[in-house]
């Protein structure tokens, strides 16, 4: 079986083979992509007199390959792939007016570490161990959101500066995705009734049973619920939080979708980070981990900074701290 590098290239050089006969005098490419937390590498086929063109991800076709062993099957699947996603983006014919642009510009946070090549070629401002991106909003429906991160070359070409994208993206985020916070009590209650659980079974089960705020755990995130760990920027927010509960809050970055807060009652910073980074290697995918460290909110200075500062500040699994250099002893004299 080949491995992932010799893949690449055998779908580079025959995918058009397996594609339909328009596409005899397309261009192929296969390029690396920084995405939030990795790089991918893309399949761009472009058709004559085109100026644009779908990235078809090899990665999860490479995941395919390895499951049927058989190129020629994997290779009419990746056709398939550029065949739609062509005719998609036909479809999509997004504003490129500045003034439209800036109505729909949101923050976005991402671990600093983890992204270095990604903050090379995006704006960005860095808080804490993180940092904030920008995304814009091409289209909203009831089925979620399709966003693209702002690069430098794209908001350069747009004459926005990265402050000025700040400003838009600090009033837009809270018009297009408000920032909600709701206890974890109501959420999981929410998500049972959208699953159909009867009310009275809820009921018996103790699920609207009170607890007091101090012993609950608070879920920071938007009404999307896409990207809504920013929503922890918003300090208005979390100021109301820790009044109703009476104490200071530790975050806990559940992933790039939301944040967890708790009152600093409940355990030391330590041991809730080392929480926060078995949860992040067991049960969150890579693109969608955020920090292994926990934040701290002081309601009476009114500010949010790290309450630890751990050694996997990546969150590959790899170990961020540069080894320890011991000095050589002299000889005695």
């Amino acid at each position: 079986m080949m491995d992932f590098n010799m893949f690449q290239e055998v779908v580079k050089d025959n995918i058009l083979n397996s594609l339909p006969a328009e596409y005899k005098e397309a261009s192929v490419s296969v390029h690396a992509v920084p995405k939030v937390n990795r790089t991918l590498y893309a399949l761009t086929v472009m058709l004559p007199d085109h100026n644009k063109a779908p990235n078809i991800y090899l990665e999860e076709m490479y995941e395919h390959y390895q499951q049927n062993e058989d190129i020629q099957t994997t290779l009419a699947e990746v056709a398939d792939a550029v065949v739609e996603a062509t005719k998609e983006m036909s479809k999509v014919n997004p504003v490129l007016d500045a003034d439209k642009i800036q109505d729909n510009v949101v923050l976005c946070l991402v671990n600093s570490t983890q992204n270095e090549e990604l903050l090379k070629d995006v704006p960005n401002r860095r808080f804490q161990d993180l940092s904030v991106i920008y995304r814009w909003v091409v289209n909203m429906d009831r089925d979620g959101m399709q966003s693209m991160i702002i690069t430098n070359d794209f908001a350069a070409a747009r004459g926005f500066t990265e402050e000025e994208l700040f400003q838009h993206a600090v009033e837009n985020t809270k018009r297009i995705c408000p920032p909600r916070v709701k206890s974890m009590q109501e959420v999981m209650a929410d998500l049972a009734v959208e699953d159909g659980m009867p009310q009275e079974l809820l009921e018996s089960m103790g699920v609207f049973d009170e607890i007091p705020p101090e012993k609950n755990l608070w879920v920071i995130t938007n009404e999307m619920g896409i990207n809504g760990a920013a929503s922890m920027l918003y300090e208005e927010n979390l100021h109301k939080l820790a009044e109703q509960i009476g104490t200071d809050l530790y975050l806990l970055p559940s992933s790039i979708h939301e944040t967890i807060a708790v009152s600093v009652e409940m355990g030391a910073p330590e041991y809730l980070a080392q929480m926060v980074h078995d949860v992040n290697m067991t049960a969150v995918t890579l693109d969608e981990r955020l920090s292994n460290n926990v934040y701290h909110y002081d309601k009476d200075l009114r500010k949010l900074e790290l309450a630890t500062d751990v050694p996997e500040k990546g969150l590959d699994g790899v170990i961020a701290e540069p080894p320890m250099i011991y000095e050589k002893e002299g000889p005695a004299r």
